[in-house]
C-alpha cells in the first residue's frame, strides 16, 4: 500500500466528479490520509463551491487544501478547458500541518498581511495558494525570505471559472472545509517529513555570461562595459537563425543567483522578462531589480527549452525514491506549448515511476531558487515527497 495517491474525474457534474477523485486518491493508501489537496475547473464559481464541499466530506477529517484553476493535474494527464477535478491525497505519519489564510489589513503607509502561522523550529515546507487579485502575492513571496526564513514556499495563483471569463472575484480557495473568494490559503508542514522543491523555468540560454557594470533598479545601462542594447544585438546577430526567431518573440534574461559558482547551469538563473529598450540610452529594462556586479545571460523560451530544462532538472535531482508530488505547472505550458495537457505530468512520471502526482495549471507559480522565493511565470514548480527516515 502506498502513503500518497491522486485522481482525477471529468463531467458537468463537478460535485460527483470530486467525489470520484478523492476517492480516486484515498485507494490506494495504506491508512487514512492526513492532507488532501483538490483543484477544480469549471466555468461556475458556486459548482466549484459545491465541489470543494464534495471534495471535503468524501476526505473525511483530513486536512483539505485546494482551489479553482483553468485546468487541472492528475492521475498521469493534465486537463484543459474542460469540466474536472484532480485530488492527491497523503499519508504524513508524524508531520505536523498547520493551515493558514491570509488576509490583507490597510495600515497607515502600507499594506500588512496576517494569519500566517507562527514559525517552528521543525517547519519543512509551506504551500501557498492565492488570489492574484486580493492578495499581493509577488510582495508577500519575495518578502517571505525576512519574515519566514529558512522557509521554502511552493505552489501557484488561483483562476476562476476556468472555462469562461477570469476575474477579481472569481477565484475560490479551499481549506479545513472553509471556501473563500479572496486572499491566499495554504499549509505549513513541519516534523518528520522529507520534501524537496525543484522549479523548472524552462528557458534556454544564449550567449555568454555578462557582469552588470551599470544598471538603476530595473533598468541595465552596461553589460560587461558594452551599452546593454548594443551587447544585446551583438548576441542576438550572432545566433542561428532559428534562435534569432525565438530571441524575437520574447527574449528573456537569467540572472545568477550564486556569483561564486564555477559554471552556471540550469537551475542556477532567476529568469525574468526584457520588457523595453531605449535606443537613445542603449538601456533595456527588465522585469527584476539587478544590482551592478550581478551575472547576467540572456535567455529564450519555447518547448524544446521548457522539456529540456524540466527534464535536465529532474536528472540532477537528488531525491529518491519520490512517492508523492505537487505540480504546479502554468496554464502557459499546456496545450499552448506542448502538443497536449499532459506533458509536464507525463515528465514526472518518467522521472518518479509510479509516485502519486497532483497539481493544476497556475496563473502564476511560486517556488524557491537557490533558497528564496520567488513568483514565477512558464515554470513547472514541484514539491516532491521521500520517505519520512530521509528527513533531515
Amino acid at each position: 500500500m502506498a502513503r500518497f495517491g491522486d485522481g482525477l474525474a471529468l463531467g458537468p457534474d463537478l460535485s460527483s466528479a470530486a467525489a470520484q477523485a478523492v476517492e480516486q486518491a484515498l485507494a490506494p493508501l495504506s491508512a487514512a490520509p492526513d492532507l488532501v489537496c483538490v483543484f477544480v475547473t469549471g466555468d461556475d464559481p458556486d459548482q466549484i463551491e459545491a465541489a470543494a464541499r464534495a471534495a471535503q466530506q468524501a476526505a473525511g477529517p483530513a486536512l483539505m487544501l485546494g482551489c479553482s484553476a483553468s485546468g487541472v493535474i492528475g492521475a498521469g494527464r493534465g486537463v484543459e478547458e474542460r469540466g474536472a477535478v484532480s485530488a492527491w491525497a497523503a499519508v504524513l505519519p508524524g508531520a505536523r500541518l498547520d493551515a493558514f489564510r491570509l488576509e490583507t489589513l490597510k495600515g497607515d503607509d502600507r499594506i500588512i498581511v496576517v494569519g500566517m502561522p507562527e514559525a517552528q523550529d521543525d517547519d519543512v515546507v509551506g504551500v501557498l495558494l492565492a488570489d492574484p487579485y486580493s492578495f499581493p502575492v509577488d510582495a508577500f513571496v519575495e518578502r517571505s525570505d525576512d519574515a519566514l526564513p529558512g522557509l521554502p514556499l511552493v505552489g501557484g495563483l488561483a483562476e476562476g471559472s476556468g472555462l469562461g471569463e477570469t476575474g477579481h472575484g472569481e477565484a475560490r480557495l479551499f481549506v479545513g472545509g472553509e471556501v473563500y473568494r479572496d486572499g491566499a490559503v495554504g499549509v505549513v508542514i513541519g516534523g518528520a517529513v522529507a520534501a524537496a522543491t525543484v522549479v523548472s523555468q524552462g528557458a534556454r540560454p544564449i550567449g555568454p555570461d555578462m557582469v552588470v557594470t551599470r544598471a538603476e533598479e530595473n533598468v541595465l545601462y552596461e553589460l560587461a562595459g558594452v551599452p546593454a542594447l548594443e551587447k544585446l544585438e551583438q548576441i542576438v546577430l550572432g545566433l542561428p537563425e532559428e534562435e534569432q526567431e525565438l530571441a524575437g518573440r520574447g527574449l528573456l534574461i537569467g540572472v545568477a543567483m550564486d556569483e561564486y559558482a564555477d559554471e552556471h547551469e540550469h537551475g542556477d538563473f532567476l529568469v525574468r522578462g526584457v520588457v523595453g529598450a531605449d535606443t537613445d540610452t542603449g538601456a533595456i529594462a527588465i522585469g527584476d531589480v539587478v544590482d551592478v556586479g550581478r551575472t547576467v545571460r540572456f535567455q529564450v523560451r519555447d518547448a524544446g527549452a521548457a522539456e529540456e530544462d524540466l527534464t535536465a532538472l529532474l536528472e540532477r535531482f537528488d531525491f529518491e525514491p519520490v512517492e508523492g508530488a505537487l505540480l504546479f505547472s502554468c496554464n502557459g505550458r499546456g496545450q499552448a506549448m506542448f502538443p497536449d495537457s499532459d506533458h509536464d505530468a507525463k515528465v514526472l512520471d518518467r522521472a518518479f515511476g509510479p509516485a502519486g502526482v497532483g497539481g493544476f495549471f497556475a496563473a502564476g507559480e511560486i517556488g524557491p531558487v537557490a533558497g528564496r522565493n520567488h513568483v514565477h511565470g512558464f515554470t513547472a514548480s514541484i514539491l516532491a515527497f521521500g520517505r519520512a527516515e530521509e528527513a533531515v
